[in-house]
């Protein structure tokens, strides 16, 4: 097997859908996901699966029920399983997400948003 290098901004730029993953990478028994963030999405918690967020590009803001917390350009935050959260990004922002390969987007609130088989680019 042939390693490789991954050149996320030319991997962002192959799509502008808004929360919807996209597979860049496999880590164990974990996946690298790109997403773009836009808006509101909708509040969630995943039972048994931490993730990690990555701001590589805009600002977003991650609501919990006690409280938010805005993240910048080179700012990570991990949300640990079974804590609900609402992302929000009132302009576009670039996120790497690190989680389990079973994380569902969605997490325990299944709507029109939920995708369940993540394109791998």
């Amino acid at each position: 097997m042939k390693v490789q290098k991954v050149n996320l901004a030319a991997k962002l730029s192959s799509f502008q859908d808004p929360w919807s993953p996209k597979i860049v990478g496999d880590l164990n028994d974990h996946q690298v996901k790109l997403v773009r963030l836009k808006g509101e999405f909708v509040w969630h918690k995943h039972d048994g699966e931490d993730e990690m967020f990555l701001v590589i590009g805009g600002r977003f803001t991650m609501r919990f029920r006690d409280g938010d917390v805005a993240l910048e350009p080179g700012e990570m935050l991990i949300v640990p399983k079974g804590v609900e959260h609402l992302p929000v990004a009132d302009e576009e922002a670039l996120v790497v997400l690190i989680e389990p390969a079973s994380t569902l987007n969605t997490g325990d609130a299944v709507d029109a948003r939920t995708v369940r088989d993540l394109d791998r680019i």
